[in-house]
């Protein structure tokens, strides 16, 4: 009988390497007046029991507000994931990593709640969120 392929949720979905899971903490790279936030959820990922949900670039995740200014602090919100540490794969065949993983805080439409990004945005970003896409300064 021949072996079953494994293939992560995320892993299947649009062939990234998950940089990023429930419980992880990054930062928000945005001026919507948050700093660090903690991924709470992914939505629409199903995985094993007891394991927990991955992310990676261009995911929409929820995330709590750990960091930042008391009126955005301990809340609930949604968010993009903009950068990962963990290295992936390109279609072209490149590998890609950031010195750090951020986030943009954005609105249950995907609308973002800043006004600007700080630091560079891949175009895997800019190709899934556009609206994103139009507030960062350079897109690599």
């Amino acid at each position: 009988m021949p072996k079953r392929k494994k293939y992560g949720a995320v892993l299947s979905r649009r062939g990234l390497s998950a940089g990023l899971q429930v419980g992880s903490t990054a930062f928000v790279a945005d001026n919507s007046g948050a700093k660090e936030a903690l991924i709470v959820d992914v939505p629409l990922v199903k995985t094993r029991v007891r394991r927990l949900a991955r992310a990676t670039v261009g995911d929409l995740v929820v995330v709590s507000i750990k960091k930042g200014n008391p009126q955005v602090r301990k809340q609930i919100s949604y968010a993009v994931i903009i950068r990962q540490k963990r290295p992936y794969k390109r279609s072209d065949g490149t590998w890609i990593s950031f010195n750090d993983n951020a986030l943009v805080l954005v609105n249950p439409d995907g609308t973002p709640k800043g006004s600007e990004i700080r630091g560079s945005v891949p175009k895997e970003v800019a190709e899934r969120w556009p609206t994103v896409a139009k507030l960062a300064t350079s897109i690599i």
